[in-house]
């Protein structure tokens, strides 16, 4: 084999390579330190509108090492609904947050969910990550802070709210990689109906 045909040769395999490499780049599944948000909706539910909305992340084994210990952790759900005004900064009619604490209890070896006065009990910790990865009928609007025929933008995100958790691990987060958990903002149109009332 010629010199020239050995180099076209080896430059055919670096090409497929890397090829190769940004194929699987792409395919692969959001980092092991982000949130990936699948999908956000919103549905009317009579006294306005909630939203529904999955998320998609995997807790590293610091985190789930964490919980196994007692440590709860924290992730907050936020929700912005703004309507760009060419004459004036940004209107925001809603902005509001949501957040599920996820906790293991060692003597009855259960891990538990809540927010506010719901508490809800799981025997593995896929079942209980699966409550906090799916927001469902969140009631997010009322129809007071819209008006019927207007296009808003709305957003979603979620987060691990480690300023939620107790000191001595706030200081560890700043400091370590690990503690960083949280998606980008998703954002979509709303328009909302004439007849909304």
């Amino acid at each position: 084999m010629t010199i020239s045909k050995r180099l076209f040769s080896l430059r055919l395999v670096a090409v497929l390579w890397i090829g190769l490499t940004v194929c699987l780049a792409a395919a692969a599944p959001a980092h092991a330190d982000s949130i990936a948000v699948q999908r956000a909706s919103l549905q009317a539910d009579g006294t306005g509108w909630s939203l529904d909305a999955r998320f998609d992340f995997e807790l590293n084994s610091s985190l789930e090492d964490a919980v196994n210990r007692g440590v709860p952790l924290y992730f907050t759900t936020d929700f912005e609904l703004t309507r760009p005004r060419w004459y004036w900064i940004d209107e925001q009619p809603v902005s509001v947050s949501q957040t599920w604490r996820l906790s293991f209890q060692p003597l009855t070896r259960e891990y538990r969910v809540s927010s506010g006065g719901l508490q809800l009990g799981f025997s593995s910790l896929a079942e209980a990550l699966a409550i906090i990865k799916h927001v469902t009928s969140w009631h997010v609007i009322e129809h007071a802070q819209v008006r019927a025929g207007e296009t808003y933008t709305a957003s979603v995100r979620m987060a691990l709210d480690t300023a939620l958790m107790p000191k001595p691990f706030q200081v560890d987060a700043v400091n370590n990689r690990d503690w960083s958990l949280a998606s980008d903002w998703k954002r979509f149109t709303f328009t909302v109906a004439e007849h909304a009332r």
